[in-house]
């Protein structure tokens, strides 16, 4: 108990700079992933086209080495921003590809006399996905999202390799500090549950309350 007592601060300041990291990231993958969804099943070849590529080539791009490319690439282009919004653009851009699988599978769960029928009466394809598609998709989509942020919340720990201060950097604070380590290392866990297991519990809610028949 004395470790996270008398270490407060550095607790304190690692677990707000990961649930910032969680939300913000969270909030710009969620729309990031819904566009690349509606690529994914729009009626172009291009759109769908760039949205595969995206799509393969960030779920193969292991997410160490996506913060390697941000956080040292953005700077010889000429983009100076903060180690944190580095950290968030790229949770969000290698986030966002499993947010569109799953927007896109709980698409597919549609009918699809659904879209026919509404094309029958006028609406646009962006009318379709609006109106008629997303709604119905809704409850399929939920539960696998939640599972994509869950592994969001503990990715956010890879950013602590990279300068920022979040829940991943504790351990190396504590050395520093000549604190034991593995005690604090439990405290860290005993945060991450914290975060994730309401999400965990969410996740399970909805699938119970939302289950699709198959």
């Amino acid at each position: 108990m004395d470790v996270l007592t008398d270490n407060w601060d550095l607790f304190r300041t690692g677990f707000l700079t990961t649930l910032r990291l969680l939300v913000v990231s969270g909030v710009l993958c969620l729309l990031l992933g819904t566009l690349l969804a509606a690529m994914r099943v729009s009626p172009v070849p291009a759109l769908r086209r760039a949205g595969a590529t995206y799509v393969i080539l960030v779920r193969n791009t292991p997410l160490t080495l996506m913060f390697f490319l941000i956080v040292f690439g953005f700077p010889p282009v000429g983009i100076d921003i903060s180690f944190f919004a580095r950290a968030v653009v790229a949770l969000t851009v290698y986030t966002a590809a499993f947010v569109c699988e799953a927007v896109r599978a709980g698409i597919n769960t549609v009918n699809v006399g659904q879209a026919e029928a509404a094309r029958a009466i006028g609406m646009t394809f962006t009318q379709t996905l609006r109106y008629v598609v997303i709604p119905q998709a809704v409850r399929s989509v939920l539960p696998p999202l939640a599972s994509v942020i869950i592994a969001l919340a503990k990715n956010t720990t890879v950013a602590a390799g990279f300068s920022v201060t979040e829940a991943g950097s504790i351990r190396a604070y504590l050395s520093e500090r000549g604190e034991p380590v593995v005690a604090g290392l439990l405290w860290v866990t005993v945060g991450f549950l914290l975060i994730v297991i309401p999400l965990a519990l969410a996740q399970r809610q909805l699938e119970s309350r939302w289950a699709v028949a198959r």
